[in-house]
């Protein structure tokens, strides 16, 4: 695991020119030795003279390493693409557009396009295996306009974020229209394995946990309560590191981007969960989103 951090006199010390950053590109998906796939030999691969395609050394057949990726069609020279990949794994609280504007030297719209195409690589990219052990539940209201003073949960105008988290292990997050415990129900089924412990503050929504064969305990937040030690279990159930995340990423909203919309969520929230998930492994962030294109 690459755990060192990578400066910016390595990177481009790493990736001068954009035939370098092609043949990254084709070793980390394909491989510059491998099975063709129109003659099925083993052959090794080389690059043409003055195009983004190699050639398989014994039938000549031409492959294309950004083909179906969000290079392919691309004006915007590779080694741009790579030094703003490497921007999103490297920062703390993300890319704004404006950023890559002046860093890239490139104008604010194709700035914008960019940030939201490696966004939804790092989603791509975020395989994570079913949940199990220890998992904290909860629920985020990001973004919108109080009226009346209402706040928390049925707040108007908020997109509504569903966090889950594994004691020591990763976190998913998903934008969901609604708390209401059938929705709950299909996002916990899908990531968490049956017979988990689960811990969550007491709203009545996470009732389906125990009819669904999982462990519940809760905390009362309304008592002031934000742990609590089972002794049947020998486990401490709080959500302190959900909540951890909603502070960190609600800090990163506010000074990177001021505001995001419902529309575009998912996808800035799929970048802070990436960079959560993968935090410890630093340079090998960058080969994972490589390789996911």
């Amino acid at each position: 695991m690459n755990t060192e951090k990578m400066t910016v006199r390595q990177f481009f010390s790493r990736f001068p020119n954009d035939d370098v950053c092609l043949e990254h590109i084709m070793e980390v998906r394909f491989g510059l030795r491998h099975d063709c796939q129109k003659c099925g030999v083993e052959a090794t691969f080389h690059k043409l003279a003055n195009r983004k395609a190699y050639s398989c050394s014994q039938c000549g057949a031409h492959l294309h390493p950004c083909a179906g990726t969000i290079f392919q069609d691309s004006r915007t020279p590779l080694t741009i693409w790579f030094y703003a990949i490497y921007m999103f794994v490297t920062t703390r609280h993300g890319v704004s557009g404006k950023e890559l504007e002046r860093q890239l030297g490139v104008t604010y719209k194709t700035a914008y396009r960019m940030g939201q195409q490696i966004r939804k690589l790092m989603g791509k990219a975020d395989s994570i295996p079913t949940m199990q052990g220890h998992i904290e539940m909860d629920e985020a209201y990001i973004g919108g306009k109080r009226s009346g003073g209402r706040r928390g949960r049925g707040a108007p105008g908020k997109t509504i974020l569903f966090g889950i988290k594994e004691r020591g292990g990763n976190i998913a997050v998903e934008v969901v229209p609604n708390v209401r415990m059938e929705t709950l129900r299909a996002v916990t089924s899908d990531k968490v394995s049956p017979w988990s412990v689960v811990s969550t503050d007491q709203y009545s929504g996470y009732k389906l946990l125990k009819n669904d064969g999982y462990v519940h305990g809760t905390v009362d937040h309304s008592k002031k309560q934000y742990a609590r030690y089972d002794a049947e279990l020998d486990a401490v159930h709080h959500v302190n590191n959900v909540e951890s995340f909603w502070r960190l990423f609600k800090k990163s909203i506010a000074s990177t981007h001021i505001h995001v919309s419902a529309k575009h969520m998912q996808k800035y929230v799929d970048e802070f969960t990436f960079r959560s998930n993968h935090r410890r492994m630093r340079n090998a962030m960058f080969d994972l989103l490589i390789g996911a294109l």
